[in-house]
């Protein structure tokens, strides 16, 4: 099992638009990488390490796949497309992070 992950680092100035993020674009992933995307999960950046420190990511999502194989074929057909939507919800470019799932 690999797992792909988007990091949205926060930054100074920068924008996300959480309600589009989960409401347009993660649902039109979801759509054309179809079945090879076993499940996606979505989390929003609320603190640091310590009491009220701000989180290092704004966002954070992680789509999960047999291998880095079945990814690569799901998403490549689609890759403009999917890219192509980041600025309808950000001004932060991601950090991409593919990994695989020990446990």
């Amino acid at each position: 099992m690999i797992k792909v992950s988007s990091l949205y680092p926060k930054q100074e100035g920068g924008h996300f638009d959480m309600t589009y993020y989960c409401t347009r674009h993660i649902p039109m992933v979801e759509k054309k990488l179809g079945d090879a995307c076993k499940w996606i999960t979505v989390e929003q950046g609320l603190g640091g390490a310590t009491p009220g420190s701000q989180p290092i990511y704004v966002a954070m999502s992680h789509l999960y796949f047999d291998s880095v194989e079945a990814f690569q074929t799901a998403f490549e057909p689609h890759a403009a497309s999917i890219l192509g939507d980041i600025p309808n919800y950000t001004s932060i470019p991601p950090t991409i992070q593919i990994s695989e799932v020990k446990m």
